[in-house]
């Protein structure tokens, strides 16, 4: 109701990120290229834009034939420093997102810091255990400091940037037209069957540059997993055959489009929502609990994210309650030609920028 208070606040921040890139663009602070392939995946708007399914993307078509490094900051973990993950580290060590990055692909070096030339500069040095022929650094397209050879932005289709405001009345973390740093633009979450008509208004309210490339991904959900591995699998359509009530509970940034999907599925949801990156605590677990207990239905079970699944796993009251907790893994496609040209492109600029030899890269 009182959120236009929020303008003048909006218009400080505003003033001050546009003077931070204004000092980049100008070379007073200094943005450090390597002679090294780095690419960036981030956004411009906060949050649940889907870069973790995007980051897992690019691992998954690189790793067979590179040695892949993915660096982030390891948003909200309890350590300091340049710490490369183990796979027996949790959640509050190294970060929800890289702690589900490692579990899924062990062979992967991830690695967690938050000044990220530093970071880049200990993986080159071979730091994670072997020489890396490229990284891919995570959340990380306002990290002005580096400057990538390749930058992924990534834009919600339900979110257009061009109708959105600077924070903190609006989700902006700077200016919609400091887009014009990305080599490649992506909407995501888009619809699966999206309108060619849909698309190429889109592409004109963009306003890209003849550098940039557009590209459109949607989402794709498995099927059920465990969180713990003790609970039966239940396939999405028994849920609708046996008449399942089921608890939703999510700590992610924008939880709508699981929602959506599992009311094709189910139609009684009872949705606990928790802010993002929520660490569960003893009273959220009894909290989620008594509100599951309370469904009256002999068929009934708890769903949540792959990224909440990652902290409920690291979670001893989670473990002690024995709930029936699954997620629904996440991945993203691409949609009509679109995969063929980004892959394409990808390893394009990989091959073209081949690393330098560990003993004659200068750092």
């Amino acid at each position: 109701m009182f959120r236009w208070l929020l303008l003048p606040f909006s218009l400080i921040y505003s003033i001050v990120v546009w003077m931070r890139n204004k000092m980049f663009d100008l070379n007073i602070l200094l943005s450090k290229e390597f002679d090294f392939p780095v690419i960036v995946v981030g956004n411009i708007t906060v949050g649940g834009t889907g870069k973790t399914p995007h980051v897992e993307y690019l691992v998954k078509l690189l790793k067979d034939k590179k040695k892949v490094a993915v660096l982030s900051r390891g948003y909200k973990r309890k350590s300091k420093g340049f710490v490369v993950a183990k796979e027996t580290d949790n959640a509050s060590a190294i970060g929800d997102e890289p702690r589900q990055i490692k579990r899924k692909f062990p062979e992967v070096a991830m690695a967690v810091e938050a000044n990220r030339v530093k970071g880049i500069q200990k993986l080159m040095e071979g730091a994670a255990g072997f020489d890396p022929d490229v990284i891919v650094l995570d959340d990380a397209y306002q990290h002005r400091y580096v400057k990538p050879g390749l930058s992924i932005l990534l834009v919600d289709y339900n979110r257009p940037l061009e109708s959105d405001y600077i924070l903190p009345y609006g989700r902006l973390r700077e200016s919609m037209y400091e887009k014009k740093r990305a080599n490649i633009v992506i909407v995501t979450k888009t619809p699966r069957e999206l309108k060619p008509i849909d698309r190429r208004i889109i592409a004109k309210d963009m306003k890209l540059f003849p550098y940039q490339s557009l590209y459109f991904t949607f989402l794709k959900y498995g099927e059920l997993t465990s969180v713990f591995g003790t609970s039966q699998a239940i396939k999405l359509e028994e849920l609708k055959e046996k008449e399942y009530k089921v608890l939703l509970v999510t700590g992610i940034a924008n939880p709508v489009p699981l929602k959506e999907h599992l009311q094709k599925y189910v139609s009684q949801i009872e949705h606990l929502r928790f802010p993002d990156h929520h660490s569960y605590l003893q009273k959220d677990v009894k909290k989620i609990k008594q509100v599951f207990d309370g469904l009256s239905s002999e068929n009934k079970i708890i769903i949540t994210t792959e990224k909440d699944a990652v902290r409920i796993f690291d979670s001893k009251a989670f473990k002690d309650a024995n709930l029936p907790i699954c997620y629904l893994p996440i991945e993203v496609e691409f949609l009509d030609d679109d995969r063929k040209d980004f892959e394409q492109k990808i390893t394009s600029f990989i091959t073209n920028n081949r690393p330098p030899s560990i003993l004659n890269r200068g750092i």
